[in-house]
């Protein structure tokens, strides 16, 4: 059993059909689009996967709290926990004000943590899981006009590593990806311009997809990453080593 946050669309949506074809169940949690949430969710049926969509805005402590106990009470566990969800409030700190920062710091980081809280306890009790946070390359780069963003994916790296240590012994692993410039709905506003400086900036001289992320996300949640925990993968094109 998968639970995905921020599923539809995007990474999310990318990583919630790679896996249901490995064979998860997946759960595609939405905040606001539904029909792009059930789009997701007809792929995944029409290629025999399973899954179903859940309405629950992360950062929201009770919405997340019911999110996963409808989950336990039917499925009885979580086995995986992928904190995708996440926005964006672009502005130079000068101008920004604090709804722009809290809006975005409470959906990325308080939001991840308010999901990883909800499944330790029935990963706990069943000594396993696998906890994959979505960070970003400007969490450890920083970006101009992005100073709440990358606060935000900074934070997920260092709480991804404290809850890593937590959680090891009982056989959780927890690691973080930080995606570098990936074609999304996210950067489709971007103009050429803006693109093709990015694009210079990578030694590859292209960009990423969220296949890419997917596939790396189906590596950490299967047994084949058994060994690697409170680590923070980097999948860039190079665009930061």
């Amino acid at each position: 059993m998968a639970l995905v946050t921020g599923g539809s669309r995007g990474i999310g949506k990318a990583v919630s059909k790679q896996l249901a074809e490995d064979g998860a169940n997946v759960i595609i949690n939405f905040s606001s689009n539904e029909e792009a949430a059930q789009k997701t969710l007809s792929e995944i049926l029409e290629n025999g996967g399973k899954g179903e969509i859940k309405k629950a805005r992360v950062e929201n402590f009770d919405e997340v709290q019911a999110l996963v106990k409808n989950i336990l009470d039917r499925y009885t566990k979580i086995d995986i926990l992928v904190n995708n969800a996440g926005i964006t409030r672009d502005n130079l700190v000068m101008r920004m004000d604090w709804k722009e920062w809290d809006e975005v710091l409470n959906v990325n980081l308080k939001g991840t943590f308010f999901c990883t809280k909800a499944v330790m306890r029935p990963m706990l009790k069943a000594r396993y899981g696998k906890i994959v946070n979505i960070t970003s390359v400007v969490g450890v780069t920083g970006n101009p006009g992005q100073a709440n963003y990358s606060a935000s994916k900074a934070g997920i790296i260092g709480f991804t590593k404290s809850v890593a240590k937590e959680l090891a012994s009982r056989n959780i692993n927890v690691n973080a990806v930080a995606p570098g410039f990936i074609e999304t709905e996210m950067t489709d506003v971007l103009s050429d311009q803006i693109k093709e400086v990015m694009k210079k900036q990578i030694p590859f001289d292209r960009f990423g997809s969220s296949q890419d992320v997917a596939n790396l996300v189906s590596f950490l949640v299967s047994d084949k990453a058994s060994y690697i925990t409170g680590q923070v993968i980097h999948i860039n094109g190079g665009m930061y080593m």
